[in-house]
């Protein structure tokens, strides 16, 4: 609450104090106002100099109320805010590097990471992962695989794909979803990287999005595994499903890129690499979209979702 009281008057001076400023001031800025007080008439030669009535307006210091406003500006330490963090979520997610470690799931067998030629020069390689990556979208693991395995066997390159004719690609890449849009955007993209990146493929997550067919999901796993650069949580429908199931999130979100800000508002950025790949192989084993199998996950006792029998 905010309190102000009028200066004092000034001895000999027959001025009108200066206003009071209104409560509801300091209490919508969230401030604390002091006026300042005259200065005390100094003393000459042993006689009170006799003070004059000023005209101007009293002058007004602001200072913050403790944790209100920019402390640092005032000189006032302010005490750091604790962040939010979900509850159980570092026994959670231990229980679950627990459950993926035979790494026996199907991104461990046929995931992006496993689609490329690695033995290829660095700018093929990271080409091959970000074809892998637009082939992957709405479509299993399995099948992508097949698909960038029928693709490296004609030759997966910059010029190949240029030279390829759209009927030929589609057939290639079929039976993957929404597999005539990704012929349009894989020839698309693959023009727009010959012409204006020399070949090669963005370095930048902004670059990336600009790309026709590549997401948010796909430009932050295309960093990690092309460039080898951590430039966010790369969220797909598994980790968006499985972190608002273990209220990994303050509230629940209802798309991917919404869980991702809400994830890297909290979560620890040396855990950004690894959780992707930990919850798609969980969500692909165990946490399932349908019938989850909560009696054989390890997080039975502790999942605000799980269906305890």
């Amino acid at each position: 609450m905010v309190s102000l009281s009028p200066p004092p008057r000034s001895p000999g001076c027959d001025s009108t104090p200066a206003a009071v400023l209104p409560v509801a001031l300091g209490e919508d800025l969230g401030m604390r106002l002091v006026l300042q007080q005259p200065p005390v008439p100094s003393q000459v030669h042993g006689t009170a100099s006799i003070p004059r009535c000023s005209r101007r307006r009293q002058s007004v210091a602001i200072a913050y109320e403790s944790g209100q406003g920019d402390g640092a500006e005032q000189g006032i330490s302010e005490p750091q805010r604790s962040r939010w963090e979900p509850k159980d979520w570092r026994q959670q997610l231990e229980r679950i590097r627990e459950m993926r470690r035979n790494r026996d799931a199907p991104v461990d067998e046929m995931g992006v990471e496993k689609c490329f030629d690695s033995s290829a020069p660095p700018q093929v390689m990271r080409y091959q992962v970000l074809l892998s990556l637009m082939l992957s979208s709405q479509t299993k693991d399995q099948v992508t695989s097949a698909a960038m395995l029928r693709l490296r066997q004609h030759g997966l390159t910059v010029d190949s794909i240029l030279q390829m004719d759209d009927v030929t690609l589609g057939q290639i890449i079929y039976p993957v979803g929404f597999w005539r849009n990704k012929v349009k955007y894989i020839k698309q993209t693959t023009a727009i990287l010959k012409q204006k990146y020399g070949g090669d493929i963005p370095s930048t997550v902004e670059e990336l999005v600009q790309l026709p067919g590549v997401g948010p999901k796909m430009a932050h796993l295309a960093m990690n595994i092309a460039w080898d650069s951590v430039s966010g949580i790369a969220v797909d429908t598994h980790v968006h499903r499985i972190t608002n199931r273990l209220k990994w999130v303050k509230k629940e979100t209802k798309y991917p890129e919404e869980t991702r800000v809400a994830l890297e508002d909290w979560l620890p950025r040396d855990l950004w690499r690894e959780i992707n790949w930990l919850l798609v192989g969980f969500g692909q084993q165990t946490c399932l979209p349908v019938n989850p199998r909560c009696n054989e996950c390890l997080n039975q006792d502790i999942c605000p979702a799980a269906k305890r029998r």
